[in-house]
């Protein structure tokens, strides 16, 4: 899914062409700015990013939850 979503995006990823691993792999690398040979952070970079978000997102959610199941 990362890797359909990152090509969509067009961030460098041959859409259709990768499937699977190769494509969550991809999909990663991209997010953390290209291959570690290219001089970016790879797959570890793109795995940070997608934890940094889901925390900030989930925060957000589970807040807005609280402060509205706090109200009734």
């Amino acid at each position: 899914a990362i890797g359909a979503a990152v090509s969509a995006a067009g961030l460098g990823v041959a859409g259709g062409t990768l499937s699977g691993a190769a494509a969550s792999s991809a999909g990663l690398a991209a997010l953390g700015g290209g291959s570690l040979a290219s001089g970016g952070l790879g797959m570890a970079g793109g795995k940070a990013v997608v934890t940094t978000v889901g925390a900030v997102i989930g925060g957000s959610t589970s807040g807005s939850i609280a402060k509205s199941s706090s109200t009734y």
